[in-house]
């Protein structure tokens, strides 16, 4: 019962932010997985989810397989050739010509052209069946384990919690590609992380030309929704996801541990500052956390703002940090995200991201497409 109700939670959280539109049958789901997205110059005006930085170039991802780019720091754009016409939710480049987005379906695409032209490496279907793979390898190990120690209630209670999960499995992969994936980090051009929805988990150790669920890397059983993954100054890797859940890593992904966290409720985003080992964990009604000890411990800092915050930008001087949230709040901090001070603006739109450019103007991404906003996030 709890897993419904999370799933109806979930479903409302994001569908008003426009990240997790349903879709009605699996035949639907196969056909904008295999349908390409439509040229349109409605693109920069639709919901947009995420950007990245490919050298000088600004990629952005949003709804019904849109992918825009821009070279002249966002004045003009270009929509990319994309195989898909699913949402999609995240984007990140490990290099200047070499990138990576996933979106709904659990798809994933990948360029090798700086975003103008991409192709489908991955989606749900190939997913569910890695976790089913995975579920049965499990459930096969510990019965091995209970029959050598029958009395063991640790292990009976574990077995038992391996056959529910891979109940849910099958009956996930019967719905179809049903799971967004909602972020995605690559430390090189080879080695990479996608995270989504219900604990989706994959690795990649070849550019993604075959991934592996990585889902057992963590302590996750509950199959929380993974919201967000970041590497922050220093190297520690960070995944922040539903029910407050927080796991790091110290290895570049290979093995990660639970964080205690400071919030039981859900959080949207993990970022550095900029500084070494300094760390922000943002979500729901304008909460907001700070750590400057890789997450040994945390501060709360008063946002002056109770809606949810959905992304951050930061900057290399380790002073300027800039948080964007629905209702169209952008919160902006000038000592390393110790304190901030915010608008909201008078759209009142949902923004999903943000990008500071040179001049000190900010790119803002989200219900209403793109938008160039002065410093403090207001309309030129």
């Amino acid at each position: 019962m709890r897993r419904r109700v999370q799933r109806i939670a979930f479903g409302i959280m994001y569908g008003a932010m426009g990240m997790l539109l349903p879709v009605s049958n699996a035949a639907a789901l196969q056909d904008i997985l295999d349908t390409p997205a439509t040229s349109t110059e409605l693109a920069t005006s639709s919901l947009l989810l995420d950007v990245a930085q490919a050298g000088q170039r600004y990629v952005a991802v949003g709804e019904r397989g849109h992918i825009i780019f821009s070279d002249d720091s966002g004045r003009s754009w270009e929509q990319a050739e994309v195989p898909v016409s699913t949402t999609l939710t995240a984007v990140y480049f490990p290099s200047p010509q070499k990138g990576w987005a996933v979106g709904h379906g659990g798809v994933v695409l990948a360029t090798s052209d700086a975003g103008k032209t991409w192709i489908k490496q991955f989606d749900g279907y190939q997913a569910n069946q890695m976790v089913i793979a995975s579920a049965e390898n499990r459930i096969d190990d510990l019965e091995q384990r209970v029959d050598a120690d029958p009395e063991n209630a640790d292990l009976t209670y574990a077995l038992e919690d391996a056959q529910f999960a891979l109940e849910d499995a099958q009956t996930d992969a019967e719905v179809g590609a049903s799971k967004p994936l909602l972020d995605v980090w690559f430390r090189d051009e080879r080695v990479g992380f996608v995270i989504g929805a219900y604990g989706f988990f994959f690795k990649t150790i070849d550019g993604g030309k075959t991934w592996e669920n990585w889902g057992g890397s963590i302590e996750n059983q509950q199959r929380f929704h993974l919201n967000a993954i970041s590497r922050i100054t220093g190297g520690a890797l960070f995944i922040a996801g539903e029910a407050g859940n927080i796991f790091r890593s110290t290895d570049e992904g290979e093995t990660w541990e639970t964080v205690e966290s400071p919030y039981e409720g859900s959080l949207f985003g993990i970022s550095g500052t900029g500084n070494v080992n300094e760390v922000l964990a943002f979500g729901l009604r304008g909460n907001l956390f700070r750590s400057v000890d890789m997450g040994e411990t945390w501060d709360a800092v008063d946002t002056g703002s109770e809606v949810t915050l959905t992304s951050a930008d930061t900057a290399a001087d380790g002073k300027t940090v800039i948080l964007v949230g629905v209702s169209g709040v952008v919160l902006v901090s000038q000592n390393g995200g110790e304190s901030f001070v915010g608008v909201e603006r008078e759209d009142r739109l949902a923004l999903t991201s943000v990008i500071k450019l040179r001049d000190q103007k900010l790119l803002l991404f989200g219900e209403k497409g793109v938008m160039i906003a002065n410093s403090k996030g207001l309309d030129l």
